[in-house]
């Protein structure tokens, strides 16, 4: 472990704040955009995150959305948002604590449990920044993903 947290953590971090930051550079919701790369691309991110972090993060941006065409939808939560809004790096840090307790609880790879957290409901309520839901205490987050909310 070379720092606060051991070097795949981090990997996770970045690829959970890139898939944000495409989100919202495309104005896509993340689970969206994870549906769209797939798994091949994520994994890819994942592998290369600490060469992907060195980069400018628009670079890496811009190339994900010209490979993967992705087009501008009309998702909008942090126009939509009336108070302080969380950044992507913010919002990269409750998905990857959220996926690192499914991957333990589950005994999934990372990257099956990140594309079971993306294709939940949790998504829904983790993307509403005019909730404090998103930065709740991790354990509630992770309960609330284990017994299947359903956003009202």
């Amino acid at each position: 472990m070379n720092g606060r947290e051991d070097k795949k953590s981090n990997d996770l971090f970045y690829t959970c704040s890139l898939i944000g930051y495409i989100a919202r550079k495309t104005k896509n919701s993340p689970s969206y955009i994870v549906s769209l790369i797939g798994e091949k691309c994520i994994s890819r991110i994942y592998d290369l995150a600490d060469i992907y972090h060195s980069d400018n993060i628009d670079t890496v941006t811009e190339d994900i959305i010209d490979e993967y065409n992705i087009q501008n939808g009309t998702f909008d939560n942090v126009a939509e948002c009336k108070y302080s809004i969380p950044t992507h790096w913010d919002i990269g840090k409750v998905y990857k604590r959220l996926i690192l307790a499914v991957a333990k609880d589950s005994g999934d790879d990372i990257i099956t449990s990140l594309i079971n957290v993306y294709s939940s409901a949790i998504v829904d309520l983790i993307e509403d920044y005019n909730s404090s839901f998103y930065y709740d205490n991790p354990g509630t987050i992770f309960a609330t993903f284990q017994n299947n909310c359903i956003p009202e």
